[in-house]
């Protein structure tokens, strides 16, 4: 048992013993059905709060042979599944958080070797006679280990992109961080060593000029959740049951929490949902975990039709999308539909893959798109939101005359000259117009 090969379940009993936990083992039934074949390399992302170390510490806990388990999920989901028993605890597994290597690494240029360091010096304690001290990477240390053994690796990576959203670690780290990954898991000679890979974080895999980094990892996102999709977050279901045990109103938890389609599934945000029934107040819980600062040099981008984009999606219209430009780093955005891309995987807005379109999914986040807003002196927002506020009161007045000028402002400034007289086109216009009964 160590601190990254063959850890201990003790960082998902922590989830166990939370006031609220939700069963989401069904996602072992998955992973354990992909097991040493060409769909066990897995990336899956989400947003903050959705629980990425949830399901990296729970699946460590299922595989780890450094821990026993069984009684842990006794009575949990995947304890009824036919091969729940097969593959309980039978494997070595390498669980590392890259947050955690790079929040203790005294120099962000070194955060690499301090990884391979780490890992290494607990394999080398496993198997010392595989491992001589002129192995210096870890890919070749799995390699030498399963030629020695024949075991192979269940290697799982939290948080695997922080190295690539964070701007203040140059390329080179990067591209040194990009080269370690693709030595894992990239080619033939890993197929040999690794029994199931499972990186977790917010972003997708990076791309580089017409290919991934590491182009043989099964993709699972906020554009294409796919088998993954019950196990990213709430789902509607499990939300009802919650509100029915907690007292909740469920209509209002839905209008303020609910909005990611995912493969045929409504996905509420965890964080948010189990702070409101164990709070039961009805407000944006995203400020609470993280800064909305993220946000403000996005939505703020100098780029054609982005920040009416925004404002259509604030008032509750939804916007095309093209999401095959984002090339998966913060870095290079280079237009709008890069930006829209980008606050998808951060969640700030829903995708409907059907209709490939953005919006706003539900109260919370509109919330914090607007504080977000108001703390970039967005001006035309700002201008945007009193004339709205106008055209509200004088609907709630029924003077007639100026509902019929202030539409006629928003008409002339939104829609385009081809689609002035459109019907269509002024009917989004009006959904626009009325952003200020959003609040109300």
């Amino acid at each position: 048992m160590g601190r990254f090969v063959n850890p201990d379940s003790s960082a998902f009993q922590v989830a166990l013993n939370s006031r609220i936990y939700v069963d989401k083992t069904g996602l072992i039934e998955y992973t354990n059905s992909v097991l040493d074949t060409t769909n066990a390399y897995i990336c899956n992302s989400r947003p903050r709060r959705f629980g990425k170390s949830y399901a990296a510490n729970m699946l460590a806990a299922y595989y780890s042979k450094g821990t026993d388990s069984e009684q842990m999920f006794s009575g949990l989901r995947i304890s009824k599944d036919a091969d729940f028993k097969k593959h309980l605890n039978k494997y070595d597994v390498i669980h590392i958080d890259i947050q955690w290597f790079l929040a203790n690494c005294d120099d962000a240029d070194k955060v690499v070797s301090f990884i391979t360091k780490s890992v290494l010096d607990e394999l080398r304690g496993i198997y010392p006679d595989a491992l001589p001290q002129e192995v210096v990477t870890l890919p070749d240390a799995l390699s030498r280990v399963k030629e020695c053994t024949g075991q192979k690796f269940v290697v799982i990576i939290d948080e695997w992109d922080v190295i690539i959203r964070d701007g203040a670690i140059i390329e080179n780290v990067q591209d040194e961080y990009l080269n370690f990954l693709r030595g894992m898991f990239k080619g033939v000679e890993p197929t040999k060593y690794i029994q199931l890979a499972y990186l977790t974080g917010i972003l997708p895999i990076k791309k580089e000029r017409a290919q991934s980094a590491v182009n043989n990892l099964d993709e699972f996102t906020m554009l294409q959740a796919d088998e993954l999709a019950p196990y990213i977050g709430f789902t509607e279901n499990e939300v009802k049951g919650l509100c029915e045990k907690y007292n909740r109103d469920f209509d209002k938890v839905k209008k303020w929490y609910d909005g990611y389609l995912l493969d045929g599934y409504q996905v509420y945000n965890p964080k948010a949902v189990v702070s409101v029934m164990t709070k039961g107040r009805f407000r944006s819980y995203w400020s609470e975990t993280g800064s909305y600062e993220v946000v403000v040099p996005l939505i703020c981008m100098n780029y054609d039709g982005l920040r009416n984009a925004i404002i259509e999606m604030l008032s509750g219209s939804e916007v095309k999308v093209d999401t095959a430009t984002f090339k998966n780093d913060p870095a290079k955005i280079q237009n709008r539909d890069d930006v829209i891309t980008y606050l998808i995987h951060l969640g700030y807005l829903g995708y409907n893959e059907d209709s490939e379109s953005a919006f706003v999914p539900n109260e919370e986040i509109r919330q914090e798109l607007i504080t977000a807003v108001r703390s970039s002196n967005w001006d035309e927002l700002i201008a945007f939101q009193q004339e709205s506020r106008k055209l509200l009161t004088a609907t709630l007045s029924m003077d007639e005359k100026q509902v019929a000028a202030e539409i006629d402002k928003f008409h002339s400034q939104y829609a385009s000259m081809i689609q002035y007289n459109d019907e269509n086109s002024l009917s989004s216009i009006i959904t626009i117009a009325y952003l200020g009964a959003m609040q109300d």
